[in-house]
């Protein structure tokens, strides 16, 4: 979201600033304290989620009673058990009944478990690295922008919490840029088939065995799509099911997992990929309208590939399992359909456009996420006391503080989206979460920018490369998107997991965390 304590992130997580003559930005726009005002039926939601699994949580348990008594059996207990049975037809029909339809209904109810085998993160060539200083410079010599631009720029790049590493596209660097729909393509092919064949390296999974393909990326959606760019290539199978996502922000990486799961409910022992990036080339803004200058120095080139499955063999070899996926729209509302919004300025000039309403709809946005996150995935403690206050609050109407659940108890690791260094901050203030908790997201940001919907994938694996990862963990990804959406998925460790060969933190993860400055 906000890029300092000034702005926003850009195209789908920052607020936007106001056109102030002499480049003086803005005060923050905070996040509002959105833990504080808590709408009961976004709990009663999250509810409906965990009660729609009651067949499963009171199956099991019953299950578990019998097979604990069965064990309990001597031989004298089976013999009379027998007796019991073979004088009784009319009681051996109703068990061996009741047996098999709960059994059956169990089986055709309960949802195929999605494994995570492996996961890999594009990191491009060092002839793309875009220091602050060059790209002030390139950006003054281009001559689409004033000195008010200028200097606007330079304050949002100082607190944005970006490094000297992170990467522009090969069209930017050239002066005048070349922002061409050929240089588009070969920025989507640099970045999709440089994190693909690292996968299937990775994996040794063949192409043709792919039955599913999720492709995701916001701004750039030619056609042929970015989904058959890669069937070509890798020569994918004539039934696979493709899809290409467009147009949905940041939090499209989720939407894309939450779509190859449904898939893979339904195509039995296969594998899904789904692919998350944006395309820069096309999009850079080249006016000088402030709110829609900060994507320009907050996104930066970036792209990740995940291989997900449903063959129950493929548990042994997985990285993680998916709980839960949590998905908010408030696009309803028409500021928040408008709160980033894809226009031309004055001069025709086509660009993102952040409305300064953005941080508080943000804040909305994830208040009703966690809200019905919670729930599911809160101990029973935390849900009492949380829900507890809520009803006293709602029935007496008394000015009682609402509980604020410990979200640290149900997750281990969390990867908020990368959007900027203000959003960071306050997830971190209002979620009551520790420096380490937030240690991923502030580094992919400085190290790589504002990958958009891929980020939450670099900063897994800077866990990953950590060696932070154990086996149980849960994992918590959350991004905001255009829309204006938040989405939430949850992952658990299924051993203590190593960073795969080739991952985008290889080099570098042993100067990390380093301080950035405010």
């Amino acid at each position: 979201m906000a890029a300092a304590t000034t702005t926003a992130t850009g195209a789908d997580t920052a607020a936007g600033t106001g056109e102030t003559v002499g480049v003086q930005i803005q005060q923050s726009r905070r996040l509002p304290d959105f833990l504080q005002s808590v709408n009961l039926k976004y709990v009663k939601l999250g509810y409906h989620y965990l009660i729609s699994n009651l067949l499963t949580l009171c199956l099991i348990p019953v299950m578990a009673v019998i097979l604990i008594e069965a064990s309990q059996m001597n031989p004298d207990d089976i013999r009379q058990l027998w007796l019991h049975l073979k004088y009784n037809l009319v009681s051996v029909i109703i068990c061996s009944a009741v047996l098999v339809f709960g059994s059956t209904v169990y089986i055709m109810t309960r949802p195929r478990p999605v494994y995570l085998i492996d996961y890999t993160c594009y990191k491009p060539p060092e002839e793309l690295k875009a220091p602050y200083e060059r790209f002030m410079r390139h950006s003054r010599l281009t001559g689409d922008f004033d000195e008010s631009s200028l200097e606007f720029q330079r304050k949002i790049l100082e607190r944005s919490g970006l490094g000297d590493e992170t990467y522009v596209p090969e069209a930017m660097h050239h002066l005048p840029p070349q922002p061409s729909m050929q240089a588009a393509r070969e920025e989507a092919e640099q970045v999709m088939f440089g994190a693909l064949d690292k996968l299937f390296a990775n994996t040794s999974v063949k192409p043709k065995k792919i039955g599913v393909l999720v492709v995701n990326c916001s701004l750039f959606n030619p056609t042929p799509s970015l989904s058959a760019m890669i069937v070509n290539k890798y020569k994918l199978r004539g039934n696979i099911r493709s899809f290409n996502l467009g147009g949905m922000g940041c939090s499209a990486g989720v939407i894309a997992v939450d779509l190859a799961k449904d898939m893979l409910q339904v195509h039995r022992n296969t594998y899904a990929v789904v692919v998350s990036t944006e395309n820069i080339t096309q999009n850079w803004y080249f006016g000088n309208k402030k709110s829609m200058l900060i994507p320009n120095c907050l996104f930066r080139v970036g792209g990740a590939a995940v291989l997900l499955s449903n063959k129950s063999v493929d548990r042994r070899r997985a990285k993680y399992k998916l709980v839960h996926v949590v998905r908010t729209h408030r696009g309803a509302d028409d500021k928040a359909f408008r709160c980033v919004y894809q226009e031309q300025d004055d001069a025709g000039k086509t660009g993102v456009s952040l409305s300064k309403d953005l941080m508080a709809i943000a804040g909305g946005a994830l208040k009703t996420n966690i809200t019905t996150l919670g729930p599911l995935v809160l101990p029973i403690s935390e849900q009492l006391l949380f829900f507890a206050t809520l009803i006293i609050k709602k029935i007496f109407n008394k000015n009682v503080k609402p509980y604020i659940p410990d979200f640290k108890l149900a997750f281990d690791h969390f990867c908020i989206h990368a959007g900027g260094r203000a959003v960071i901050d306050e997830l971190e203030k209002n979620l009551q979460l520790t420096q380490v908790h937030v240690e991923a997201s502030r580094m992919t940001l400085h190290r790589f920018g504002n990958t958009s919907s891929s980020s939450i994938w670099y900063e897994l694996a800077y866990t990953e490369a950590k060696g932070r990862m154990r086996k149980g963990n849960k994992v918590w990804q959350i991004a905001f998107g255009s829309g204006f959406k938040c989405n939430s998925a949850v992952w658990q460790a299924l051993r203590n997991v190593k960073p795969s060969p080739n991952g985008p933190w290889e080099d570098c993860i042993d100067r990390y965390p380093v301080k950035v400055v405010s």
